[in-house]
């Protein structure tokens, strides 16, 4: 079953998955996490299309070049609105569609569609599996949340039974060092920092060795902020990475890139210029519930072979969810279907 029937049976409450028995209350509460989190975006979508189609009553050129424009608008991307658009107006002459209110579950299945394409890379995070502790590296610019992405990945980590310690590479921004302290504090990690302006690479070491030396599952790496065409500070970024593969020569097992997905088409701009310069193994989208632009998940995923690894879905801790095409699609769409 394809997962576009799959969620209009469980919107409409046809599967047996439905019965208490047979779903958990822990997923029952993340699809809730992922509904509230993504209502702005769903509505906003809902709406936009359902008034589009509202304004047709037969399908020609016009319709399709204003549909084009409403998908780069719902800031699915450029080139994922107009390949859409291409493949829904080959649909309707191969179904003879002529009126415009039939095409919304066509339009609606395409989207889901892109979540199964292209999706070979595990968007799960690669957990530790041997004896040296597993670090996650997190780049990003400045105000993208890299701090309280680590802080509420601690509280999760550290949830489920593992030891945790962050490490404040970024040495620059003021407060940055505080303010993971104080995410270490109310998790209960341990935090290495140095000296304000500090080599970055230098914290890293004795976060490494310090992990190791007391048997650290998970170790969690905040850098500073930094542009992507910032030639130096894209060494220093290496640098950090060199240094973590001397220590430990098979990490880090993860480097995310922290983005803002409230900023919509810039997201995907930054990822893809992030990713020329620096081996990403993921993405972390931050912010969707404060904002309408969550179809940016659909552009990434479409234009990309990294995979969303995480998503911001709130301010509390466990707003952080591991990201699940079938529950974002779900909490995306259940307004159209």
């Amino acid at each position: 079953m394809g997962l576009f029937n799959k969620l209009k049976e469980k919107l409409l409450g046809k599967t047996e998955e439905n019965k208490d028995s047979e779903i958990t209350k822990k997923d029952n509460d993340i699809q809730a996490t992922y509904d509230r989190g993504l209502k702005k975006t769903s509505n906003s979508l809902g709406e936009k299309l359902n008034s589009f189609l509202a304004q047709f009553r037969t399908i020609d050129e016009d319709f399709f070049d204003d549909l084009e424009d409403l998908l780069i608008e719902a800031d699915v991307g450029y080139d994922t609105a107009e390949m859409l658009t291409d493949e829904l107006r080959n649909e309707a002459k191969l179904k003879n569609v002529k009126d415009s209110k039939l095409l919304k579950n066509v339009i609606v299945e395409k989207l889901v569609e892109l979540y199964e394409q292209n999706n070979t890379k595990d968007s799960k995070l690669i957990l530790k599996t041997g004896d040296m502790p597993a670090v996650f590296l997190f780049v990003g610019v400045n105000g993208a949340g890299k701090t309280t992405t680590i802080g509420k990945l601690a509280k999760k980590l550290k949830d489920a039974g593992n030891s945790v310690m962050l490490v404040a590479a970024d040495t620059f921004r003021a407060g940055a060092v505080e303010q993971l302290k104080a995410w270490g504090q109310r998790v209960d990690v341990q935090v290495i920092s140095g000296n304000t302006n500090a080599d970055p690479s230098s914290v890293v070491y004795e976060g490494l060795e310090c992990a190791v030396k007391n048997h650290i599952d998970y170790l969690l790496v905040d850098t500073a902020g930094r542009l992507q065409n910032k030639v130096n500070l894209m060494n220093e970024l290496d640098k950090i990475n060199r240094t973590i593969h001397r220590k430990i020569p098979d990490q880090p097992q993860e480097i995310l890139l922290v983005i803002d997905g409230s900023t919509g088409q810039n997201a995907l701009n930054q990822a893809k210029e992030f990713d020329k310069t620096t081996k990403l193994t993921g993405l972390v989208l931050t912010k969707l519930d404060g904002s309408s632009k969550g179809g940016i998940v659909l552009a990434i995923r479409n234009e990309m072979s990294l995979p969303v690894k995480l998503v911001g879905l709130g301010e509390k801790a466990e707003d952080l969810a591991e990201f699940d095409a079938e529950k974002f699609a779900i909490g995306l769409f259940h307004e159209l279907i």
